[in-house]
């Protein structure tokens, strides 16, 4: 195994607490497993805009370039100055920058969580580059024009080289796992654009003849999950319909706050938690670090497959069984009815991989 180098970005909000408490429980990982890791600390937001005047910094577009991959924290684009407000957000412009074209986002029953909807163990693969997400399915400037004080356009946009990429994720996960894709479209209204989707997903599904594959509109979707989400295994959608579903499945399975999530290219992954920066809490360290935990999780796990490095896997293995055995010993943040702090949950994270 050769020296990985990961890029942490703190962010806004929680985020800072949280990516403490998750490079905290990294460390306790790669010291236990005997690994050794090269953390680099860059800075986003706030912090960057004090040091930089800009929240997403060229040097540490520059610095994550050497960076085999990375933690972001949420970010408070809100609350910036309103010179930044009119510019992609950190997150989109890092997914944008990277051509990160792959959000993978996972919904499953947790141990001592509870679910409103059972047992569930799915993954949405969300298109990230384009769709309706006009700030960023340009080249330049946005795809939104405001034509008169009354009138607004704003554009989805939809190319085969994109939906061909994202096809081409999901159903190779879904060869390692039940073999079932769901594609998640609006055909029936947004004949072209969404029918392209539909249509390159079918047919890149002929190249994996082993995986069952079914289709429905989004918002017949919505209703399927609420109601059998354990049905169903790999999604794969558009922008914006998979960051409206993710929110949906990560809230049905226990809440949002815990979503994880990572966003991938060929060569580089990011681990980035579903929620946001939830800045009402911020430094009361009572935030819940699971989501980006998790989010950790899958980024190593995917470092292992694309290095072919096993230690990298027994990273991801080791933190996720230890945030489950904490959840199992009823160790809670109050978010979910508990009262340990973040710094007391996160510790207790680490004696469980200590003792492991």
């Amino acid at each position: 195994m050769g020296k990985y180098k990961i890029g942490v970005l703190s962010g806004d909000g929680i985020g800072p607490e949280i990516v403490s408490a998750t490079t905290s429980v990294l460390e306790a990982v790669t010291k236990k497993l005997g690994i050794s890791l090269d953390l680099v600390d860059l800075p986003i937001g706030w912090e960057a805009i004090k040091l930089y005047d800009n929240p997403i910094p060229p040097s540490t577009k520059d610095l994550l370039k050497t960076c085999h991959g990375w933690i972001l924290g949420p970010h408070d684009s809100a609350s910036y100055p309103d010179e930044f407000k009119s510019v992609r957000n950190p997150s989109g412009e890092i997914r944008n920058y990277f051509d990160l074209y792959a959000n993978i986002r996972p919904a499953r029953t947790l141990p001592n969580i509870e679910s409103v909807v059972g047992h569930a163990d799915l993954v949405i693969f969300r298109e990230n580059t384009e769709g309706f997400y006009s700030d960023r399915n340009m080249f330049s400037g946005e795809g939104e024009w405001q034509i008169t004080p009354d009138v607004v356009v704003s554009t989805g946009v939809f190319t085969k080289k994109a939906i061909s990429r994202i096809a081409h994720a999901a159903f190779k996960v879904a060869m390692e796992r039940r073999k079932k894709v769901t594609i998640v479209h609006k055909a029936n209204v947004i004949k072209l654009g969404s029918g392209l989707f539909l249509n390159t997903c079918h047919e890149i599904a002929e190249q994996y003849p082993e995986v069952t594959v079914d289709d429905y509109h989004i918002d017949a979707m919505a209703a399927h999950l609420v109601r059998r989400a354990g049905d169903f295994d790999v999604i794969v959608t558009e922008n914006m319909f998979g960051d409206i579903l993710s929110d949906l499945t990560g809230e049905l399975v226990g809440s949002l706050g815990m979503a994880p999530s990572i966003n991938v290219n060929d060569t580089q992954a990011m681990a980035q938690a579903a929620h946001g920066s939830a800045p009402d809490i911020a430094g009361q360290n009572i935030a819940n670090p699971i989501g980006l935990m998790l989010s950790t999780v899958m980024l190593f796990k995917w470092l292992s497959s694309h290095y072919q490095d096993k230690q990298l896997e027994q990273v991801g293995e080791l933190i996720e069984k230890s945030i489950f055995a904490t959840l199992e010993a009823n160790i809670l943040t109050p978010d979910l009815h508990g009262n340990a702090t973040t710094t007391e949950f996160t510790q207790a994270i680490i004696d469980t991989i200590s003792a492991t």
